[in-house]
């Protein structure tokens, strides 16, 4: 069965940026010499490194290898407006998906294979939109370097222990927040907000032998739940005490954002505003899901 989706012509950043990504990246922006003492300090060695070993240990997908990703990654393009980056798929037993970018540089994204193997088509398409939506943000190009900046506490303790302790507060929730935004491009590429939160269902406790079993229904109501024990007193420390220290929000957070922004208004305007163009992108479903 084909799937049409309207291609979003002229698409911005900030028209789905979410609004908690915009204050955390202002508060992250203020933070005295932080992005000057990184590009002159890791940024040339981690930049060699991080490329070198992606391309030793991966795999570059493309029209001759594993085409029907490359047809994946090919289309969220089309649809969110946005030049094609390289796209490594690499062994690995923890599903995940990470994307790397310099300033000038080609950017890249890599897929875990545990992470093929457990979702769909549409749903690999998802999280390649997610991570389109890391450089469509310009989030990857700033965080890959502060990323570095925390890990390099472990190379020069004196200095790298003092900078990580000082902003890793403010710089997790500064990605936690970032990830928000890249759930709405994920949103805008599939143009299905089940496709997207069977994803984040699948992360939370999905396997290849247990995703056929899981309910999404059941799923979006215990994240509909979640969201109402949060907004007690209790809920809200409880809560704070369990994201202060993830690189992600939990994910039935994740799924309760997607499910109220998908039936706004905001989102629907966006289909229409930016996809006046007559032509559509098909999606053949030439995978089967398993």
């Amino acid at each position: 069965m084909s799937l049409c989706k309207t291609p979003l012509i002229g698409l911005t950043a900030d028209s789905f940026r979410h609004p908690l990504d915009l204050q955390a990246t202002k508060s992250l922006k203020q933070i005295p010499g932080l992005d000057m003492m990184v590009r002159n300090w890791l940024g040339p060695v981690a930049e060699q490194v991080f490329y070198v070993e992606n391309i030793a240990a991966s795999v570059l997908v493309g029209e001759k290898q594993l085409p029907d990703l490359y047809a994946l990654l090919l289309e969220a393009c089309k649809i969110l407006d946005i030049d094609p980056p390289q796209l490594y798929i690499r062994q690995h037993p923890a599903p995940n998906a990470y994307t790397f970018a310099m300033r000038g540089k080609q950017p890249f994204i890599v897929l875990h294979t545990s992470l093929v193997e457990l979702l769909t088509p549409q749903e690999i398409q998802a999280v390649i939109a997610h991570e389109l939506g890391h450089l469509k943000c310009d989030h990857s190009v700033y965080l890959t370097p502060v990323n570095l900046l925390v890990l390099a506490a472990a190379i020069v303790p004196n200095v790298g222990t003092f900078i990580a302790q000082a902003i890793q507060a403010q710089l997790l929730e500064w990605v936690r927040c970032a990830e928000f935004t890249c759930d709405r491009a994920a949103l805008l590429a599939t143009q299905d907000p089940k496709v997207v939160m069977s994803v984040l269902m699948k992360l939370a406790g999905g396997s290849p032998i247990l995703a056929p079993q899981l309910n999404l229904d059941a799923f979006v109501a215990q994240a509909r739940a979640y969201d109402d024990i949060s907004k007690t007193e209790l809920g809200e420390m409880v809560k704070a005490t369990r994201t202060s220290q993830l690189t992600h929000p939990v994910p039935v957070l994740r799924a309760r954002e997607i499910d109220r922004w998908s039936s706004s208004q905001e989102y629907q305007s966006l289909l229409q505003n930016h996809g006046k163009s007559t032509s559509e992108v098909t999606s053949t479903g030439g995978w089967r899901n398993w």
